[in-house]
């Protein structure tokens, strides 16, 4: 038979489970799309739009033209669209800029 406690230890983790995902990612701004290793950002223009993503806070600092300023855990980086940048060991990628919106993803990976 198995105890209370183990029983309660073996839950527990699935019913935090939601509240972790729930924590990972989200913003003011902004609407998220992560899984394991990335994100994609939509960033709302005209409002100061930043998002938690990955451990680290990503932010929309100005746009630019075709050139998109945001600072990535504290790191500032201008990015053109359909290019891509490191920042604190994070790949950015601006994949699109509209007037209502800036959409960027960030991933794990770049150099540090």
């Amino acid at each position: 038979m198995i105890s209370p406690l183990r029983r309660t230890l073996a839950v527990l983790p699935l019913v935090l489970l939601p509240l972790g995902a729930a924590a990972a990612c989200g913003g003011e701004g902004a609407q998220t799309d992560c899984n394991l290793n990335s994100c994609t950002v939509t960033f709302d223009r005209g409002v100061d739009a930043s998002a938690s993503i990955l451990g680290v806070k990503a932010e929309l600092v100005s746009v630019q033209g075709q050139n998109v300023t945001m600072k990535v855990a504290g790191q500032q980086i201008t990015v053109p669209v359909g290019e891509g940048e490191q920042a604190d060991g994070f790949n950015v990628t601006v994949q699109s800029v509209t007037q209502e919106n800036v959409v960027v993803k960030i991933s794990n990976g770049g150099g540090g």
